[in-house]
């Protein structure tokens, strides 16, 4: 999967709506730059764009040699294997030492330098990635907003309409253009069908399980659901969650299933982890419990036309500037200070 987007979220507009969506050209060998091997003493750095110590992940800015395009390279330290023949082959061997950095009564800190094939990294790379990417994943300040659905209407929507992904990649999926051959499930019903694929982060381990369901039918986001939308967000639930316990063997009630608000891309889709494995975007300020999606609906047709939707904008970004430019989002405070 592309950026899909690297948080996987929506990817297509509705049937009243054609999204714009901004094309970047580019030349043919920034289009061939993806190998089954990259050497990447070729990739020369710009700058480091976020370095998050909690998930031991760095996004890093900058060019292959041979390219004038920018990439971003994510590095993110794998997850321990549960498998104890694995952890004895890896770690557990003749050739794995460990050396004392310091010592306090029963207690001491070590270092661990395990042999190389158990050493490895997560790598994602995008290229070329254009300014939005790059501003993506840059870190940044954040806000809090408490959008009503005027406020939708008003300043969301023109600007999700304008400032869209690429959404190529979903529709290169449920075409079968791409991505055949890792299809975990697919229900090719127009209306109430959707394709089951792994999450671009997942590792294909069972305790870091995350996936993404991708439905034919085509909503933009949360905010355009009604009670028509009911039974392809069951059908979502019942069919993903009997997929994921006969192929992986994690029943329903060890599932998060969610939805984001604000989506990193703008194409309905649903995520299902592993409960016990806290990845990226479960928060309140983003996520939303597919079982509580479907019950706010079943209580109220037009619930995500009523209802106080709350997220987090990024300091910077186009959409926090709207939302400040109509008394939303407050100043900074070095900028009241100045005024």
């Amino acid at each position: 999967m592309a950026d899909h987007c690297v948080d996987t979220d929506e990817a297509e507009c509705p049937p009243a709506k054609k999204i714009k969506i901004e094309i970047e050209n580019t030349d043919k060998d920034d289009e061939s730059l993806h190998e089954a091997e990259i050497n990447l003493s070729t990739f020369e750095m710009k700058r480091i764009l976020q370095n998050n110590n909690t998930r031991k992940q760095i996004y890093i800015e900058g060019t292959f040699k041979g390219s004038e395009s920018p990439a971003i390279l994510s590095l993110e330290k794998t997850t321990f294997p549960t498998d104890e023949l694995f952890l004895k082959e890896g770690f557990f061997n003749e050739d794995t030492t460990i050396q004392k950095v310091f010592s306090n009564h029963i207690y001491a800190n070590y270092r661990c330098f395990p042999i190389r094939e158990y050493n490895g990294l997560n790598v994602l790379l995008i290229h070329p990635a254009t300014p939005k990417h790059i501003e993506k994943f840059k870190k940044k300040e954040l806000h809090i907003v408490n959008e009503t659905y005027e406020l939708y209407e008003k300043i969301t929507l023109p600007h999700i309409t304008s400032q869209q992904f690429s959404l190529e990649w979903i529709d290169n999926i449920l075409t079968h253009k791409a991505e055949q051959d890792k299809i975990v499930y697919e229900d090719t019903n127009k209306e109430t069908g959707f394709v089951m694929v792994p999450d671009l982060k997942w590792d294909g381990k069972p305790q870091t399980l995350k996936l993404l369901a991708l439905p034919f039918q085509k909503v933009k986001c949360m905010r355009e659901l009604n009670a028509s939308h009911l039974p392809l967000l069951r059908n979502i639930r019942d069919a993903g969650t009997a997929c994921i316990s006969e192929k992986y063997n994690i029943p329903a009630s060890q599932l998060r299933i969610y939805l984001h608000y604000q989506p990193s891309y703008y194409y309905l889709h649903v995520h299902f982890s592993y409960l016990m494995f806290e990845t990226p975007g479960i928060h309140v300020d983003r996520a939303h419990l597919l079982s509580t999606v479907i019950n706010n609906l079943e209580l109220m047709p037009d619930y995500y036309t009523k209802c106080i939707l709350s997220f987090l904008v990024f300091e910077g970004d186009s959409l926090c500037t709207k939302f400040r430019e109509h008394g939303v989002v407050g100043k900074k405070k070095s900028e009241s200070e100045e005024t």
